[in-house]
């Protein structure tokens, strides 16, 4: 018999939520230049959501509908007790799928305990597959590490694993074919990514954003088709090729309709819900996460700050919120 799942995640716009993406950290041990690069600014680990207070969230959420939970950072690999928060995060009734967004740079070693632990679906940051560019772009020599922890993955039977790649002309743009190719013989999802206008990025926005109506001509040209999607499907566009095991996607948050299929919360390292990832506010729910017996006004706090969610962003207009870096609510 399949699970009746509540319907009391929606917003005033009829999307259901089904999806939340948890900062577990600010902190990162890359500098990447479209997203920190000065280097991750210190950060009081107590400021972080510890544990319990993870458990106490994600339960509430998973009796409102919320059935995937994506662990981001930052790089969420810095917290030494990652392993401990997928394991608690598994342990909620009722979630069905743990992932990880990560740089990869300790996959190779952390892979089996987060596999043990609950994980089953990687996304995993290569933005270059050039070693001095990939340096260059990161600040850290590391590809070879990255694509080893890749492997290992593979190895280790992680259901799903998506590779992205944040696009930036000039730069990497002309790597959209070898990344194509490396989806030939492998059973991964290369996701190209639009560049998004945040608070620090503004210069290299103007010079290195790179449209992704191009990228789905090019596609086109290459043979592949667009996958219909699915409510689970969010605003990836996904593309297949019959010659290729592996598939592409494609991030384009400047595309119309984009946000017409948002099936995700957002909840920051302190504990704050994000209604929109270019909104201008946070909401803390953190006083509410320190007794299971909060859960109640936690689900009901949680449901009226839900129909505050305007229907789009405002980045056709310039407008990207109060997001200074994506790294600190994990993208």
């Amino acid at each position: 018999m399949s699970e009746i799942l509540p319907e009391t995640l929606k917003d005033p716009f009829d999307r259901s939520f089904r999806y939340l993406r948890l900062s577990v950290t600010k902190r990162c041990n890359f500098n990447c230049t479209y997203c920190l690069p000065n280097g991750s600014t210190r950060v009081a680990r107590h400021s972080e959501l510890s544990v319990p207070e993870i458990s106490n969230l994600v339960g509430a959420l998973a009796e409102l509908g919320i059935r995937k939970v994506r662990l981001t950072g930052g790089e969420p690999t810095v917290r030494a007790d990652i392993v401990e928060i997928a394991r608690a995060v598994r342990a909620v009734p009722g979630i069905r799928q743990i992932a990880l967004t990560t740089n990869g740079y300790r996959l190779a070693a952390l892979g089996k305990d987060l596999r043990d632990a609950g994980v089953t679906a990687l996304n995993v940051s290569v933005d270059s597959l050039h070693r001095e560019r990939f340096h260059a772009i990161t600040g850290h020599d590391r590809l070879p590490e990255v694509l080893s922890g890749i492997d290992r993955a593979l190895e280790l039977g992680f259901e799903r694993l998506k590779v992205n790649v944040v696009l930036l002309r000039d730069i990497n743009d002309s790597e959209i074919e070898s990344f194509i190719e490396w989806t030939q013989g492998m059973p991964i999802s290369v996701r190209f990514i639009e560049l998004m206008r945040t608070g620090d990025n503004g210069h290299l926005f103007e010079s290195r954003h790179v449209s992704s109506d191009s990228l789905r001509k090019r596609l086109e040209d290459l043979g592949w088709a667009r996958e219909r999607g699915t409510p689970e499907s969010g605003p990836a566009q996904e593309w297949s090729h019959s010659d290729h095991l592996g598939r592409v996607g494609v991030i384009a948050p400047y595309s119309r309709g984009f946000c017409e299929t948002c099936n995700r919360l957002r909840i920051t390292s302190e504990g704050a819900l994000r209604l929109c990832l270019f909104g201008d506010s946070d909401f803390s729910l953190r006083s509410l996460l320190q007794e299971p017996s909060q859960r109640e006004e936690l689900k009901q706090v949680i449901q009226e700050l839900l129909r505050r969610k305007p229907s789009r962003h405002l980045l056709h207009e310039g407008k990207f919120g109060n997001v200074r870096d994506l790294a600190r609510i994990g993208g």
